[in-house]
């Protein structure tokens, strides 16, 4: 039994063997049913050398089509269109054969006809019988004999995908899923089976089936499977503490064929409140093709996901700028790696450093601009405000400067929601760099008519996974035990993937004739604490029991909740629904130059108290909040 076990496929010489035995014995089968099992009959028509025969031209046929090459314990519709084949082109054969030997060589055929077709009908039954049996006896040994722990699972979809995600795990002989129903939606396949499993409708027969078989585990198999409904789903396997899987995209896995491997836990960005943002626009490739492009920021979670969205758009270079060493160098690998048909140049750069840029400008001349450079973690801003100024303001100065002088197609300015009525040093300073910008779009439409460079301001919130944002927090707080920190119950927080952001962001660089504050439709508001929640979840712990939650207090700067406008700001819809253009009055030009000029003297006192007041008279709207600033707002 042991030898069973371990005997994954069986050996092509044992398939064969078994195929003729089988050919030879259908063939005496014909004649005992043809001379109605009268033995003296069967003797006198030679039935033992008609059966050699018969199985002799079975074999010389196989060896043309090869059917014993198949994998027994994976066989399907394939192999046995094969059998078929096989058994057919013998049976054709000896019906010529016969025709010759009887009209030309003798009297009498080498199989009487009738024996022929009981041989044939009975050898393509029992071929095919075998194999499916062997197949059976495989499954039958997997989870029988073998004794292994097992999860009692239940597939979300008895569909297409459904039925392959239960032959990926029946084939897969470490897979520890056992599978004792399919759930649908649909009701017309309510009490029906798959593969002797039952069909129950819907996800309300959960909690019974539960309780019944003791599940653990739920997959979701469903093509197109809309949000609102995977996320019901979800949450009641969350309630039930089922852990949830999903089967990817059928174009991720068709080529290879779904494997165990392939089935994915469920992230938290399958969590998100709306549909997934997808865009396909022909003239992004239109406006990126053939050009020279420079991406600031490049290592970081937005900058490097935009270069590898643009190196699909063939650019005749993508420079990739950032000032973090071992970022950088890990996403050059990368590049060299999977995107080998890109023409990457890597520039290790600080955006504040004007000298540096200068260069930059001057050996590559970049004509699109993608500025994703910036410090962006609110807390250390606050204690370090002039680095904030200096890198997203000062730095976005020179770039956009540069730009101009470079006589740069398009500038794309990466902001954000914080810069929106800011409360910290952080979004203030990234709304001043929005002001800088809109404003010299501005003065150069004025003022150089005929040509000049178009700057594109995007503000979105929250990006799932990025640096800085609360999920690898989480993540690695769950991994080490907890506790998990949350700041206050009722903080809430927009959120968007990486990829979704970049798509929006280059959409928007199309859709941009300069001057324009894109903002993005990001859904409904997600509360922190329920995400919080939710990971734990989904790493099958308890909250409370396994991972505490504990609230720390709003840190300086923080607000608790985000917007995507000020109190001032309307919005104009555009051609795509989840993109909109935020009506901000624009500050003139000279004005603006100059104060965000004065920062340079100002840094030069090294004081703090100065210099975010300064950035409070460029940005009125900016109020601290549990900062040490709010000081500075009680003095106005």
């Amino acid at each position: 039994m042991n030898f069973l076990a371990r005997l994954k496929i069986l050996p092509r010489w044992i398939i064969a063997t078994l195929d003729s035995l089988i050919l030879f014995h259908c063939a005496l089968f014909g004649y005992l049913v043809r001379f109605n099992f009268e033995l003296a009959l069967i003797e006198q028509n030679d039935a033992v050398a008609g059966s050699f025969t018969f199985m002799i031209g079975g074999l010389l046929v196989m060896q043309n089509t090869r059917s014993y090459e198949g994998i027994v314990r994976h066989t399907g519709f394939k192999d046995g269109s094969n059998i078929f084949k096989t058994v057919f082109i013998n049976f054709v054969l000896f019906l010529f054969l016969n025709f010759f030997h009887g009209n030309f060589l003798n009297d009498r055929f080498l199989l009487p006809t009738s024996v022929l077709i009981i041989a044939s009908l009975s050898s393509l039954f029992m071929l095919i019988f075998y194999r499916l049996l062997v197949k059976e006896l495989f499954d039958y040994l997997k989870n029988g004999f073998i004794i292994r722990e097992q999860k009692n699972g239940v597939i979300f979809g008895a569909g297409e995908s459904g039925l392959i995600a239960q032959e990926a795990i029946k084939r897969d002989s470490n897979s520890k899923f056992n599978t004792v129903a399919f759930l649908d939606d649909d009701p017309k396949k309510e009490g029906k089976n798959i593969a002797g499993i039952r069909i129950y409708h819907g996800i309300e027969p959960l909690a019974k089936l539960k309780e019944q078989y003791g599940i653990t585990e739920l997959i979701i198999a469903v093509r197109d499977l809309d949000v609102k409904r995977k996320r019901e789903i979800i949450d009641e396997c969350l309630k039930l503490g089922i852990s949830v899987s999903i089967v990817p995209p059928v174009d991720q896995w068709i080529n290879g064929g779904l494997t165990v491997g392939a089935i994915r836990e469920i992230k938290i960005e399958d969590l998100l409140s709306r549909e997934p943002i997808i865009l396909d626009n022909p003239r992004i490739h239109e406006d990126l093709m053939g050009k020279v492009v420079l991406v600031t920021g490049a290592a970081g979670s937005i900058g490097s996901e935009l270069c590898r969205q643009i190196s699909h758009y063939h650019p005749k270079l993508l420079i990739m700028l950032d000032i973090a060493e071992s970022a950088l160098y890990d996403v050059e690998n990368e590049f060299k790696e999977n995107y080998a048909n890109c023409a990457i140049k890597i520039v290790l750069g600080d955006v504040r450093n004007k000298r540096k840029m200068k260069e930059v400008f001057k050996s590559f001349k970049p004509q699109v601009v993608f500025h994703a450079a910036a410090y962006k973690h609110v807390p250390m801003m606050e204690n370090y405000p002039e680095e904030a100024i200096q890198s997203n303001v000062i730095g976005t100065k020179i770039l956009a400067d540069l730009s101009v002088l470079a006589q740069v197609d398009k500038f794309v300015f990466v902001s954000t929601d914080k810069a929106v009525n800011p409360t910290n040093v952080m979004g203030a300073s990234k709304r001043a760099a929005e002001m800088y910008v809109q404003a010299l779009n501005e003065y150069l439409e004025v003022n150089h008519k005929k040509y000049h460079t178009k700057f594109i301001t995007t503000r979105f919130g929250n990006v799932l996974g990025s640096n800085g944002s609360v999920i690898p927090l989480f993540k690695k707080q769950i991994l080490h035990g907890g506790p998990i920190t949350v700041t206050h119950p009722e903080i809430t927080r927009f959120f968007m993937t990486i990829p979704e952001a970049c798509q929006l962001v280059l959409e928007a660089a199309v859709m941009g004739h300069g001057g324009e504050i894109y903002v993005f439709d990001m859904g409904e508001p997600v509360k922190i604490l329920d995400l919080a929640k939710k990971m734990i979840q989904l790493s099958g712990k308890k909250e409370e029991e396994d991972i505490k939650i504990t609230f720390t207090g709003l840190r300086e700067g923080e607000k608790l909740y985000e917007e995507l406008l000020n109190d001032f700001e309307t919005v104009k819809i555009t051609h795509h629904p989840k993109i909109k253009i935020a009506q901000v009055l624009p500050s003139a030009y000279h004005k603006i130059d100059g104060q965000v000029e004065l920062f340079q003297s100002i840094i030069l006192k090294n004081s703090e108290n100065e210099l975010v007041g300064h950035l409070k008279t460029i940005v009125p709207e900016f109020i601290s909040n549990s900062s040490r600033f709010e000081v500075l707002d009680r003095m106005n």
